[in-house]
């Protein structure tokens, strides 16, 4: 019975989405499941939800601001042409096919989620994508692919919770993390470059896919073992984008115009923003209340406001409300699902349960920490809930806590982009009425992430074998 009660929420949840409900909807199911749970056989003492209350609740409010200031500098861009232009600009850089979409996938969104993080990249991404001739909800699939880099997301804080639980070290984690992701990093490529292109040429687009995988794979590895884990998916993902504008170049490049430069601007105000702050803040020393003058919770309030040279006109401001209004909600929700299960001991039971498995459990370990990244949507909340159980699994199975763990946070960050809070997200993003397509585009992510997870079910278990 303890059993079923630690598993409704993520259950009644994943059916809920399956049946076509509503991101919201199934938000409330999972949310109110997971209530239902503590009080049978979860309880959680007074104190612990106070001390649980003050941790996540400064964090909660960061994520819905980020949020609202993704969508609202996406609709002053919008609303200007800055987006048009800027996307024509890229396509004359990197030609008009498949090049264009990796470019994106693998280098323009990975960048600044790397930079940035909370889904930020897709904020970038899904408008440039809207401007390509592709259908709205393969430009939201497309967008979404392009979070595959968020192990190195906001500089990496996920992967280090998981190195920290774990009692592994943070770089080295990191280095073979990148070694883990060419699994993701190929199938995105592979199914972006399936989705953009016409069956007459899909072998050489999957192709093409597949080998700029390869390449983020190596570029994001090498940055990591040079230069350290937190700006390890920035920099390889800037060579990313370096490499396929040089790949793609036309000989009649189109330049800038003044709304796309300013755009440009604009992303530029943003991710110099946080660095610039953030370096500020690491070298005067100050506390940790300082750390949100390097928010992007401030900055893309702030890159919204350069833009528009003051504030923003009323009818991008009403769009990013109304969106924001359907993206809030589902986000607070299941990030407040995944503390629920947290901090009740529900995720280290159902963990802990299915370790019981003994050897056979190194197939469901990375299933176990893609529900973390899916319930949650964020690798941080993904790491807390269940990474020090998943280490001490590890280690009572014998196998290899460092490569263990690698699967593990790769398969927590891969998942992110299926949370029905990112699809919500990417939907309001989207040019297009998609809202009817939701469902093609929850269950065409959900494949994908299967598909990876799977596959890094097999590395587990040739990994524990050997």
């Amino acid at each position: 019975m303890i059993l079923i009660l630690s598993a409704l929420p993520v259950l009644s949840t994943i059916l809920a989405l399956a049946f076509g409900a509503r991101s919201l909807h199934a938000a409330l199911l999972g949310t109110g499941s997971a209530v239902l749970a503590i009080l049978l056989a979860f309880l959680i003492p007074a104190d612990g939800l106070a001390a649980a209350a003050m941790r996540w609740l400064p964090i909660l409010a960061e994520v819905l601001l980020i949020v609202a200031g993704g969508l609202l500098l996406s609709e002053v861009l919008r609303d200007a042409g800055g987006q048009a232009s800027l996307a024509k600009w890229i396509r004359g850089r990197a030609g008009h096919g498949v090049g264009a979409i990796l470019l994106v996938v693998h280098g323009i969104t990975p960048f600044a989620e790397s930079l940035t993080g909370f889904g930020i990249g897709v904020t970038i991404g899904i408008p440039l994508l809207a401007y390509f001739g592709l259908p709205a909800r393969k430009v939201v699939v497309i967008g979404l692919l392009g979070l595959c880099a968020v192990p190195w997301g906001s500089m990496g804080p996920g992967t280090l919770i998981a190195a920290t639980m774990a009692g592994v070290p943070f770089p080295t984690l990191g280095v073979v993390s990148g070694v883990i992701s060419l699994i993701p990093f190929v199938v995105t490529g592979v199914v972006a470059a399936w989705l953009a292109s016409p069956p007459v040429n899909r072998g050489t687009a999957v192709l093409q896919g597949a080998l700029s995988g390869m390449a983020l794979t190596i570029a994001v590895t090498v940055a990591n073992t040079l230069f350290g884990t937190a700006p390890a998916g920035a920099l390889g993902a800037l060579v990313m984008i370096t490499f396929h504008l040089l790949r793609g170049r036309q000989q009649d490049t189109l330049s800038l115009d003044p709304s796309g430069r300013r755009s440009l601007g604009a992303y530029g105000v943003l991710l110099g923003g946080v660095l610039a702050a953030g370096l500020i803040v690491k070298l005067a020393g100050l506390s940790e209340g300082w750390r949100y003058i390097a928010s992007p919770a401030l900055w893309l309030f702030i890159a919204a406001g350069w833009f528009a040279r003051g504030r923003p006109a009323a009818q991008p401001v009403r769009r990013a409300w109304t969106a924001w209004r359907q993206v809030a909600p589902v986000t607070g929700l299941f990030i407040l699902l995944g503390v629920l299960m947290a901090i009740s001991g529900m995720a280290a039971f159902l963990a802990q349960t299915l370790a019981g498995a003994g050897p056979l459990y190194l197939a469901a370990a990375p299933f176990v920490g893609a529900i973390g990244g899916f319930v949650t949507g964020s690798n941080s909340g993904a790491n807390a809930m269940f990474a020090a159980t998943q280490a001490e699994i590890a280690r009572s199975l014998g196998v290899d806590v460092l490569w263990f763990m690698a699967i593990h946070n790769v398969a927590a960050a891969f998942l992110l982009m299926a949370s029905p809070g990112k699809i919500e997200m990417a939907v309001q993003l989207a040019p297009a009425d998609t809202a009817e397509h939701r469902r093609w585009i929850q269950t065409t992510i959900l494949a994908t992430a299967f598909v990876v997870v799977t596959l890094l079910a097999i590395v587990n278990i040739g990994l524990g074998l050997r």
